[in-house]
């Protein structure tokens, strides 16, 4: 079986290295990696595929820094080319990205099966990018991948039980990468001691409903130099978060800002972290795998389940909520555990294609 595997952004070449690592395995698959290029810079991209080992992308399509319909355009006509020339059995596409949508679209238009890893998460926020590429590739994607058992439930009530596809509790592939690669990253980063890191926070802005808006950024910066003045910040910083914070001349006093890391650092800073800030997807979760509470500084989460258990609390971009979730944060609690499987999810996923074959 030959497959095309489409990345662009942090959260999926995590996911691809998990998966990756499961296919080469098997003298079954054939797969070719193709980087749209959506993270275009060296640090929030290329250093991944060096620290992770995951196979070197045989085409990088270079594509940046556009517009969304634009973005997504462009990947499509490219991925579309590379589909007739490679002639796949399968297209392989993680998450909820632009290019995520862009090689299911392409495919789809082919008649070539996908395999959407991640299915079936939803926010029921329709005005985020994130939830229409989700909503999209599920709908046209043969394999549907689920994280968590709550994902399931959304494709159940969304009638995905009466659909030509099938559907699978697979786990998350990111706990299998947090797990494996946890090890590593022991042995091979310095950051924490580099910077001299005792009893801090780890943070990350970079969506761009807060960036874009010089209200909420305003409102969350306010709340986390308040909260610097008694323990400890670091924020690895998105270029795009640099530049919005220049644009509006926002205070940082006091807050650790650090150019944005790798994998194994960005690892070693969340697993030796009290608590954690963020408004990211994939950080919410890697932040439960290693027993942190999670401040989520958006409106809403796909990742509800988190909520549910008390282990993120979602403040929006609001001082007020954002300084009450940190108070009443704790290292000390006890969640739940085994909400995304066992760490064997990539596996799951080899397993159930090699059974279509």
């Amino acid at each position: 079986m030959k497959i095309i595997t489409v990345v662009g952004a942090r959260p999926q070449f995590i996911k691809a290295a998990a998966v990756s690592r499961e296919i080469a395995m098997q003298r079954s698959f054939e797969e070719i990696m193709v980087h749209t290029g959506q993270h275009f810079d060296a640090n929030m991209s290329d250093v991944f595929f060096r620290e992770m080992e995951i196979p070197k992308p045989k085409f990088n399509l270079g594509i940046f820094g556009k517009t969304h319909s634009a973005m997504t355009g462009e990947m499509m006509i490219k991925i579309e080319e590379l589909c007739v020339s490679e002639q796949p059995d399968l297209m392989l596409v993680y998450g909820d990205t632009n290019s995520t949508l862009a090689g299911a679209l392409a495919a789809a238009k082919l008649k070539i099966p996908i395999a959407h890893v991640e299915a079936g998460l939803r926010s029921f926020n329709m005005t985020m990018p994130e939830e229409i590429n989700r909503v999209l590739t599920d709908r046209v994607s043969k394999y549907l991948f689920c994280p968590s058992e709550s994902a399931m439930k959304n494709l159940a009530k969304e009638g995905y039980n009466t659909l030509a596809c099938k559907v699978l509790n697979s786990g998350d592939v990111m706990m299998d990468a947090a797990l494996y690669y946890s090890k590593i990253s022991e042995k091979r980063s310095k950051i924490v001691a580099d910077l001299k890191l005792s009893d801090y926070g780890l943070c990350t802005i970079h969506r761009a409903e807060n960036t874009d808006s010089a209200e909420r950024l305003n409102q969350i910066f306010s709340a986390l130099t308040e909260i610097s003045l008694e323990k400890s910040i670091v924020l690895p910083l998105h270029p795009r978060t640099r530049k919005f914070i220049e644009q509006y001349k926002i205070e940082t006093k006091n807050i650790k800002i650090i150019d944005p890391v790798g994998y194994f650092d960005m690892l070693e800073l969340l697993k030796n972290a009290s608590f954690v800030f963020t408004d990211s997807g994939g950080l919410q979760k890697e932040a439960y795998f290693f027993d942190k509470p999670c401040i989520t500084m958006r409106d809403e989460t796909e990742w509800t389940e988190l909520v549910e258990i008390g282990q993120n609390v979602i403040t929006g971009a609001n001082s007020d909520r954002i300084l009450k979730a940190y108070h009443q944060a704790t290292d000390q609690r006890v969640w739940p555990q085994g909400l995304y499987g066992n760490g064997d999810a990539s596996k799951k996923i080899v397993a159930h294609l090699m059974e279509q074959i």
